[in-house]
C-alpha cells in the first residue's frame, strides 16, 4: 500500500537513527528530524502517515510540536515518546491530541502494535480499518466560537476571532452593516448571527438577492405595488421592507443594484418610510439594514457605479470575511462541520478524515471558498463507503494539491525482517546498520555521522574498525 511515511523526532541522534533503520527494515517510508520546529515545518510540506516524537528536545518541545502539528492537519496520528519520569507529560500530550505514548527504553514489539494502530488512522478505502486514535480530538462544529452571537460561523484563526468579537459587539446595535468578502465566504452567515443577536431576533430576517432580479421587479420586490400598477399587477403586495418591519432586511449583491433603485434605497433608508409601485402613500417602515457585496465598493463609487451618499449610509459598520485561503488553519474544523453534518443527512458513520485527506484540504486555494469547501466535503460523503474519507474521495483539483508521496526508502523491501532473530531483532545487528547508515547519509563524513549519531568520532572509528573485521 502506497504511504507517506513516518516522521521521526528526536534530538537524540543515535536513537533517531536506530529507530530510522528499524523501520525501515519493517518496510516503512521514515524521515527524521531532531527537534520540534523541524517537524512541524516537515508536516507543512507533505502528509505523514504517523508522527513518532520525542517529549523532551532542545528547542521546541515535543508538547508544543504536536499542538503545532494538530493545529495544521489533526488527522495526523502523533505518538509521543518519553522517559518513565516524565509520564505525566505523556499525559498531557494525550490530552493534547496525541493519539499514545511509549516510554523509553522502547520494547520492539509495543512499538510496532502501536504504529500499525496509529496506521489504521491512514488506510486507504478497501482495507479493514481498526480504532482511530485521537479521532474525537478532531475539531467539530462550532467548537471554536466565542459567543451565542456567532451560530453557524466556525474559525478561530486571528481574523475570524477578530470577526466573532465584531459581530458580538454590533449586533445589539441598530447601525446599518455592511458585509464584504468574496463570493462563499459566508456572508449571508455573518447577517443571521447580526440579526440573532439584536434585540429584532423576535422579528422576521426578510433576504433580498438584488442581482438576481431585473430593475422593474427589484422594485416591486422591495416596495411592493397596487393592483393594477403594471400588467399581471392582480393584487396588492406588500414588498420586503414591509415583510421585515420591526425585524431585519438583508440586501445580498448590494453592489448588482441598477442606480435608479439605489437612489429609492437611498430615500427609504433616510426617511425610514417607503412607497409601493403605483401609489402616491408614504409608509413607515422600522427595518435595520445589512447589505452585502463581493466588490469593492469604494471602487464602484469611484467609477461612478454607485451612489456615494449611499455607500456611507450603508457602510455605517462594514465586517470583512477573509477568503479561505487566509485562514488556513479554520479549514480543518470547518471540513469536520461539514462531514458530520452531510454524513448525518446520508445516513453514513463517517469518523474523520486520513492524513493525507485533510493536507490536501488545507493545501488547497479554494477559489470558491467556504462553499466550495462544503461541496467537496459533501461530495466525498456521498462517494465514501468506508468510515474515513482519503484523497480518492475528493475532487481531482483538490487531490491534486496534497504532496506527492515519496518513495519507500532505497532497500527497504529488500531488507525486510532479515535482522530479525527468532522475532526479535538483533540490536548489535540493528546498531550496526544505523551506524553504517548514518556514515552513508553523511557522505562519508565520520564527524558529521558522529555528531548525527550522538557519539564521539573515537568511538565511531572504534566501531567500524569492529565491522571491518567481522
Amino acid at each position: 500500500m502506497k504511504r507517506n511515511g513516518i516522521l521521526i523526532v528526536d534530538d537524540d541522534g543515535g536513537h533517531r537513527v536506530m529507530l530510522e533503520t528499524l523501520l525501515t527494515r519493517w518496510g516503512y517510508a521514515v524521515s527524521g528530524e531532531e527537534d520540534g520546529e523541524a517537524a512541524v515545518r516537515a508536516v507543512e510540506t507533505r502528509p505523514y502517515d504517523v508522527v513518532l516524537m520525542d517529549i523532551r528536545m532542545r528547542g521546541m518541545d515535543g508538547i508544543t510540536a504536536l499542538k503545532a502539528i494538530k493545529a495544521r492537519n489533526p488527522a495526523v496520528p502523533v505518538v509521543i515518546m518519553t522517559a518513565y519520569s516524565a509520564v505525566d507529560s505523556a499525559v498531557d500530550a494525550l490530552k493534547s491530541g496525541a493519539c499514545d505514548y511509549l516510554v523509553k527504553p522502547l520494547d520492539f514489539d509495543i512499538l510496532r502494535r502501536t504504529l500499525e494502530d496509529a496506521l489504521a488512522h491512514s488506510r486507504e478505502p478497501g482495507e479493514e480499518l481498526g480504532k482511530v486514535p485521537g479521532a474525537d480530538s478532531l475539531p467539530r462544529a462550532n467548537a471554536s466560537a466565542p459567543g451565542p452571537a456567532t451560530p453557524g460561523i466556525v474559525g478561530a484563526s486571528p481574523a475570524m476571532r477578530a470577526l466573532h468579537e465584531m459581530i458580538t459587539a454590533v449586533a445589539p446595535s441598530e447601525a446599518n452593516v455592511l458585509i464584504t468578502g468574496k463570493s462563499g465566504t459566508g456572508k449571508e452567515l455573518v447577517a443571521r448571527a447580526l440579526h440573532q443577536g439584536s434585540a429584532r431576533s423576535g422579528g422576521p430576517l426578510v433576504i433580498v438577492n438584488c442581482a438576481a432580479l431585473s430593475e422593474s421587479l427589484l422594485e416591486s420586490e422591495l416596495f411592493g405595488h397596487e393592483r393594477g400598477a403594471f400588467t399581471g399587477a392582480d393584487k396588492r403586495r406588500n414588498g420586503r421592507f414591509m415583510q421585515a418591519d420591526g425585524g431585519t432586511l438583508f440586501l445580498d449583491e448590494i453592489g448588482e443594484m441598477p442606480p435608479a433603485m439605489q437612489a429609492r434605497l437611498l430615500r427609504a433608508i433616510q426617511q425610514r418610510e417607503i412607497q409601493r409601485v403605483g401609489s402616491d402613500e408614504p409608509l413607515t417602515v422600522d427595518v435595520r439594514l445589512l447589505a452585502a457585496t463581493n466588490r469593492d465598493l469604494a471602487e464602484e463609487v469611484a467609477a461612478g457605479r454607485f451612489r456615494e451618499d449611499l455607500f456611507y449610509r450603508l457602510n455605517v459598520v462594514r465586517l470583512h470575511l477573509p477568503e479561505l485561503r487566509e485562514r488556513r488553519e479554520d479549514i480543518p474544523a470547518l471540513a469536520m462541520h461539514f462531514l458530520h453534518s452531510h454524513a448525518q443527512r446520508n445516513r453514513k458513520d463517517i469518523k474523520g478524515f486520513t492524513p493525507a485527506a485533510m493536507d490536501a484540504l488545507v493545501r488547497y486555494n479554494w477559489p470558491g471558498n467556504v462553499r466550495e469547501l462544503e461541496n467537496a466535503v459533501e461530495r466525498a460523503v456521498v462517494l465514501l463507503a468506508g468510515s474515513h474519507i482519503s484523497d480518492r474521495e475528493l475532487p481531482p483539483a483538490v487531490r491534486t494539491a496534497g504532496a506527492s508521496p515519496p518513495e519507500p526508502a532505497a532497500g527497504a523491501a529488500a531488507v525486510g525482517n532479515s535482522g530479525e532473530k527468532n522475532g526479535r531483532e538483533s540490536l548489535e545487528d540493528l546498531e550496526k546498520e544505523a551506524i553504517l547508515r548514518a556514515v552513508r547519509a553523511a557522505g562519508n563524513n565520520k564527524s558529521e555521522a558522529a555528531r548525527r549519531l550522538g557519539i564521539s568520532r573515537k568511538t565511531l572509528h572504534l566501531k567500524l574498525r569492529a565491522y571491518q573485521a567481522d
